[in-house]
């Protein structure tokens, strides 16, 4: 879920880290391109590589919010793990929905006005979803946030679009950035929201017989 691109924690000099032959363990690659997805996996100490996965995200003809995130989850991961089958590939999806419609990327920036007119002042949900392939074999499952937006007048809409920052986000907004001050509430993983729910990725790395241990995975 920008243009600005600032670290969550200054002591994290890397975006990105590639994988040492060196280490042990199974090599670790996102499938994505997200720089908060990469900055996640930095912050709890995974080495890994990026290479972001090229599938369709439209949406199927009735399908619902939280089953449509987790299918691009999954297609993201699955898409690597043709080309990279004895590595651990990690997918995640991220979307906004509010009255059962889903908010992506605003295309302009009259778009993200009319995004965070509909968010402010009100709850909406962000479903985000984290897929594991490992040896043919992908597991999943998504996380459901609330978060209630302040009441922001349009001016300030206007502000926060003027920074740049909702541009390449679902929702038109980011909760680690600028965003954050306009968040009343939230109701659910924080990091979920930024991007990658970390506890649940940590279990299918578990239901996969990998083990986490503050540090890279191993077997």
């Amino acid at each position: 879920m920008g243009a600005i691109e600032a670290p969550l924690f200054s002591n994290l000099s890397n975006m990105s880290t590639t994988f040492s032959a060196a280490m042990s363990g199974p090599r670790v690659i996102l499938a994505s391109q997200s720089p908060r997805r990469r900055e996640l996996l930095t912050l709890i100490g995974i080495p890994h590589d990026v290479s972001p996965a090229d599938v369709d995200e439209s949406v199927q003809a009735e399908e619902a919010p939280l089953p449509h995130c987790e299918r691009l989850a999954r297609a993201k991961a699955e898409a690597l793990a043709v080309v990279h089958p004895d590595a651990v590939i990690i997918g995640s999806d991220t979307i906004v929905v509010i009255d059962g419609d889903i908010l992506g990327k605003p295309r302009d920036t009259l778009e993200a006005v009319a995004m965070l007119r509909r968010l402010r002042g009100r709850t909406h949900t962000v479903f985000t979803a984290v897929a594991v392939c490992y040896r043919g074999r992908t597991l999943s499952g998504v996380e459901s946030v609330s978060v209630t937006f302040r009441d922001m007048d349009d001016a300030r809409v206007a502000a926060y679009v003027a920074t740049g920052e909702p541009m390449d986000k679902a929702g038109a907004y980011g909760i680690q950035g600028f965003g954050a001050t306009n968040i009343e509430r939230i109701d659910g993983d924080y990091f979920a929201v930024m991007g990658l729910p970390l506890g649940r990725m940590v279990g299918l790395f578990t239901d996969h017989g990998l083990s986490y241990n503050y540090g890279p995975i191993s077997v």
